[in-house]
C-alpha cells in the first residue's frame, strides 16, 4: 500500500460532473463582478495612504499661542457645518485641528476647526471623496441597492465555487506536488492556466470563505435577517449601548465641552475617541472608543449632561457573541489588524484577480467555435438528498442565493419541455 492512499478520496464521477458544470456556469457569470470586487477591495486598502497627504492641509494646524475653548469651537462648529454637528473626536496631537462630526455611516461629514485662530480649516464630506466612490463601487457596483442585491447574490455564489471547487480539486488517485499544489508548466498553456487558477483557489479558500463572512453583514437582505436574528437571540449591542432610554436630570445650565472632554481623556481609553453630543435638553453625553486592532477594549459610556456624572458604562462583555463575531469578520476583512492583516487582504484581492483571470484564459483555450463548452452531464445523474438538503441549506441562509436556484431549476425545466433529451 502507498503512503499517500490514506488521503484517497472516492469521488462519485457523475456528481463531479455535475457540480463541474453548474461550478462553470456560476464562475463564468460571477467572473466579471468577482474582478471588480478583487481590484476595488486592494484600491480601498490604500483609502489612508491616498487620503492622508490630500487631506493634510485640512487636518492639521500650525500650534501658535493658547487654543480657544472646545466648547467655542463647537459653535463655530455648528454655525459653519452644512449639518450640525453631532460628535466630536478626540484630538490626539497639538497640531491636530479639532474635528466635529455631523452624520452617520455612509452620510458622515467632518469640519475641522483651527482650535488657536478660530477658523475652520476645511470640511470633508464623506459622499464627495473618492475612496468613497471606490468602496460604493465595492459594494453596490454604483447602483444604489440594486447594486448591493447583485454584490450578496455574487457572494452568495461564491461560497458555492468555493465548495463546489475544492470537489473538483480533490484529487482521487493520491497526492502529487504538480498539479496539485504548483501548477504544471510542462503540459500546455491549458493545463498551466487550468492548474493557475485551481491551486491559488485551492490555497486561498479558507481565508476566502473568512473574507466572505466579514462582508456579508454589509448587505440587504442577509445583513438585515443576521441584525433580526441578533434581536432575537439577544446576542447583538445591549440595549443600552447607544443610550437611547438614558436620560440627564435637568438643571439650570449643563456642563461645557470642556469638561467632558477632562473626563473623557481620564478613562485613558485606547483607539479614536469620540465624545457625542446630547440629543436635546434631556439627552446625554456618550463616549466611545473605536479599536479595531483589539476590539474587546471597545467601551461606550454615558454621562449626565448636566451634572457630568457617568450614568452608565458598557464594554465588550456586555456585546453579544453573534455581534462580537461581527465585528471581528468585519474588521479581518477591512484589514484592520494591524500590519499583517492588510498585507493578507492585499495578497489575497491579488491572487484572486490572478485566479479568476486565469479561469477565463483557460476557458477561452478551452472553449469550441460555436459551443459554449459547457460541461455535460450524464442523463442518468440524479440529485442525492444530501446534495439537496446542502443546497436547502445554502438557500435558507442566503436569501437570495435561494431564489436564483429557484430561477435556474426553472429555466432547467422550460429547456427540458421544450426540447427533450433523446435518449
Amino acid at each position: 500500500m502507498r503512503s499517500y492512499s490514506i488521503y484517497k478520496m472516492k469521488k462519485n464521477e457523475k456528481l463531479n460532473k455535475w457540480l463541474w458544470k453548474w461550478h462553470f456556469i456560476a464562475g463564468i457569470i460571477s467572473l466579471p463582478f468577482i474582478l471588480i470586487l478583487s481590484i476595488t477591495g486592494a484600491i480601498y486598502l490604500f483609502k489612508a495612504d491616498y487620503e492622508t497627504p490630500r487631506q493634510q492641509h485640512i487636518k492639521e494646524v500650525a500650534v501658535q499661542g493658547t487654543p480657544i475653548t472646545l466648547q467655542q469651537q463647537w459653535q463655530i462648529a455648528n454655525t459653519s457645518a452644512i449639518k450640525k454637528p453631532n460628535a466630536m473626536v478626540l484630538k490626539t496631537k497639538a497640531n491636530q485641528a479639532t474635528e466635529f462630526v455631523s452624520g452617520r455611516f455612509g452620510g458622515k461629514s467632518r469640519i475641522y476647526v483651527n482650535p488657536y485662530t478660530g477658523t475652520v480649516s476645511g470640511e470633508i464630506v464623506g459622499r464627495e471623496t473618492d475612496m468613497f466612490k471606490i468602496r460604493k463601487l465595492h459594494g453596490e457596483l454604483l447602483m444604489g441597492k440594486f447594486g448591493t442585491k447583485i454584490i450578496e447574490l455574487i457572494a452568495s455564489w461564491m461560497i458555492v465555487l468555493i465548495i463546489t471547487g475544492l470537489y473538483i480539486w480533490w484529487p482521487t488517485r493520491g497526492w502529487q506536488l504538480k498539479g496539485l499544489f504548483i501548477p504544471r508548466t510542462n503540459e500546455g498553456k491549458r493545463t498551466f492556466f487550468r492548474d493557475l487558477h485551481s491551486i491559488s483557489g485551492f490555497w486561498i479558500s479558507g481565508v476566502l470563505l473568512l473574507i466572505l463572512a466579514g462582508g456579508l453583514p454589509w448587505t440587504d437582505v442577509f445583513g438585515e435577517g443576521f441584525k433580526q436574528v441578533q434581536k432575537i437571540t439577544n446576542t447583538g449591542f445591549p440595549a443600552s449601548w447607544e443610550g437611547h432610554e438614558l436620560q440627564s436630570q435637568q438643571l439650570e445650565k449643563p456642563i461645557t465641552l470642556d469638561q467632558i472632554v477632562a473626563k473623557a481623556k481620564a478613562l485613558n481609553l485606547p483607539g479614536t475617541v469620540t465624545i457625542h453630543f446630547p440629543k436635546g435638553q434631556k439627552g446625554i453625553f456618550s463616549v466611545s472608543n473605536q479599536n479595531p486592532s483589539h476590539l474587546q477594549s471597545q467601551k461606550k459610556i454615558h454621562f449626565d449632561q448636566y451634572s457630568g456624572e457617568q450614568i452608565l458604562s458598557n464594554d465588550w462583555q456586555d456585546v453579544g457573541i453573534l455581534m462580537r463575531g461581527r465585528m471581528w469578520v468585519m474588521a479581518f476583512h477591512q484589514g484592520e489588524f494591524g500590519f499583517w492583516n492588510w498585507w493578507l487582504m492585499f495578497c489575497i484581492t491579488i491572487v484572486l484577480a490572478i485566479m479568476s483571470s486565469a479561469a477565463l484564459v483557460s476557458y477561452v483555450l478551452r472553449k469550441r467555435k460555436g459551443s459554449w463548452g459547457i460541461p455535460k452531464v450524464p442523463i442518468a445523474f440524479k440529485v442525492g438528498y444530501v446534495i439537496v438538503i446542502m443546497i436547502g441549506i445554502l438557500a435558507f441562509i442566503f436569501p437570495l442565493f435561494g431564489v436564483s436556484i429557484l430561477f435556474l431549476l426553472s429555466i432547467e425545466y422550460l429547456k427540458n419541455k421544450i426540447k427533450p433529451h433523446k435518449i
